[in-house]
């Protein structure tokens, strides 16, 4: 049973509340930990290795610990995973507190970290369903998008604030107290647990529930077809990421303080963005809300690649719209997901699809360096535009291809006669 109508809203505000402080200070975390390895070694292998620690576990566990997500109480997965994030904080702190550790202990520590965020992330995600009305789904949505892109946007700058006046153990710590306030929140609401599949629970087998997870997956074609919109999506436009420096280093001629007010006119954009995705939700359809995103994502990346040197200021605002338009994907999405597949088959799927996307983005940074090495970044922008606003334009001529409405309806049926 979920929550009643009451309660859903409450529950919401505590669980976010919570999740801010941790999201804040992981994000914190991340930036003064990278911060750190380049000012302390200056040498992009290492930064590397960094990142691969902290993605692959990720990537490479997620598809699998769907299984016991859909098995194990998702409010104790999410507690225990934060826990567990927050005792390995709680070490690299000490580590740096009593001098720099040796780089393979900070690559097994930020690896440890991520193996133990494949369970939150997922948990997390799966848990909406069992709390929130269905029709609400993309509202909560865009208030999780709008707290991601508000820590997205004051955990770097908080964390090397942080970093600068004391140290890095005093950022790690901060995040062990953040994963200790979340855990705390969640302690004080009430997420019912999912219903499993009478044979699951009776006789339960790693390999076959892998599988059903797995066949509940592409059995929802609207969702497969997104799924590949997301991944091309992915490929082409997650290399932006590390390519804005790029651009307003290389294109623009200009240094670190014009690339910092790019981040924040991307940043204050995906906070916009998911302001309006909370206000608007439920007055369009979640198709059209992904299809315009990508459509102005396409033209504003577009835009950007064919700009004169002399239009910086004009780069800023369409890096305002660009990160308005991502939540309006990113949200409808993972509502839908919600949305087509039953609460004891959540964790399974979505830990498909996430890791689906995550491996999508060394693709794309892969084909990306090459392509910026020989004929510079603006063409990559430019590149990406295009592909991305055809990728906008096939999800609204696809219509119905791209739609759960009447998969959604049947799934709820059962519910409504309980």
């Amino acid at each position: 049973m979920k929550t009643t109508q009451t309660q859903w809203k409450k529950t919401f505000a505590t669980i976010f509340t919570g999740q801010l402080f941790s999201i804040l200070t992981s994000a914190m975390v991340q930036f003064a930990v990278i911060w750190h390895l380049t000012a302390t070694t200056g040498s992009a292998t290492v930064l590397l290795l960094a990142g691969l620690a902290a993605f692959l576990p990720q990537a490479i566990l997620g598809p699998f610990v769907g299984v016991w997500i859909d098995r194990w109480n998702r409010k104790i997965t999410m507690i225990i995973a934060d826990s567990a994030i927050a005792l390995f904080s709680l070490l690299l702190g000490i580590y740096f507190y009593l001098g720099d550790p040796a780089l393979p202990v900070v690559f097994a520590i930020l690896a440890s970290r991520s193996a133990a965020s494949a369970f939150h992330a997922p948990a997390f995600q799966a848990a909406m369903p069992l709390i929130a009305p269905e029709d609400q789904l993309t509202r909560v949505a865009g208030w999780q998008q709008l707290v991601f892109s508000a820590s997205s946007i004051a955990g770097p700058a908080l964390g090397i604030a942080v970093y600068s006046s004391s140290s890095l153990a005093a950022v790690l710590l901060l995040d062990v107290a953040g994963a200790l306030f979340a855990n705390l929140m969640l302690a004080l609401v009430n997420i019912p647990k999912q219903q499993r599949d009478a044979s699951e629970a009776e006789a339960p087998s790693f390999m076959r529930e892998f599988k059903s997870g797995w066949l509940a997956f592409v059995t929802v074609k609207p969702i497969v077809r997104l799924s590949f919109v997301t991944i091309a999506f992915s490929i082409v436009f997650m290399p932006l990421a590390t390519l804005f420096p790029l651009m307003t280093l290389q294109h623009f001629g200009l240094g670190g303080y014009a690339a910092s007010i790019v981040e924040a006119g991307f940043g204050i954009g995906m906070i916009a963005g998911g302001a309006l995705l909370a206000v608007f939700a439920g007055k369009l359809k979640d198709t059209t809300f992904l299809g315009l995103s990508l459509i102005l994502i396409g033209l504003t990346c577009g835009f950007s690649g064919v700009l004169p040197v002399t239009a910086f200021t004009i780069f800023v605002v369409l890096s305002f719209f660009m990160g308005a338009a991502a939540p309006l994907y990113n949200g409808p999405y993972m509502a839908m997901i919600q949305k087509a597949y039953r609460p004891e088959q959540l964790g399974r799927v979505i830990s498909f699809i996430t890791s689906l996307t995550m491996l999508a983005s060394p693709i794309g940074l892969a084909f990306a360096g090459p392509v910026v090495e020989a004929y510079g970044v603006q063409v990559w922008f430019l590149g990406s535009g295009v592909v991305v606003t055809l990728l906008g334009l096939l999800v609204f001529a696809g219509g119905r291809k791209f739609s759960i409405t009447e998969i959604a309806g049947a799934e709820a049926e059962p519910e409504a006669t309980e």
